[in-house]
């Protein structure tokens, strides 16, 4: 589908999943945000989960911006959340599974596909 000014439209999916993972990350920055202080030693772990909250935000914003390797890079961000969660409860390893499956399905079926085989260097020539 394309807008008035031939562009391929966003699907609403995409929107949604971009928001999810931009919110989602924003937020467990802030959560996470408050373990850090001069008062508290400093954690290797801690860094990495930032780390890995900021790549959902980032894959957030390139999504919605329709860079391929961003629905590739927050795929793997959940994949490797169901693994996570394998190690803490059933329940954990079914809900995050599920999710990343409806996030697949969602990123890559024929309509999102459209949108990401647009170019966004094209826009800034």
């Amino acid at each position: 589908m394309k807008d008035l000014f031939g562009m391929t439209k966003r699907p609403l999916t995409v929107t949604l999943i971009s928001g999810l993972f931009f919110v989602a990350g924003v937020v467990a920055i802030i959560y996470h945000a408050t373990e850090l202080g001069p008062s508290r030693p400093f954690r290797a772990e801690l860094v990495w989960t930032l780390g890995v909250r900021l790549l959902a935000i980032v894959g957030a914003v390139f999504l919605f911006r329709a860079h391929n390797w961003a629905r590739w890079l927050l795929v793997l961000w959940m994949a490797f959340h169901v693994v996570l969660s394998s190690l803490h409860s059933v329940s954990k390893l079914i809900v995050h599974g599920l999710l990343l499956a409806l996030i697949a399905f969602f990123l890559f079926r024929p309509s999102s596909s459209v949108f990401f085989e647009h170019d966004p260097k094209a826009d800034l020539k």
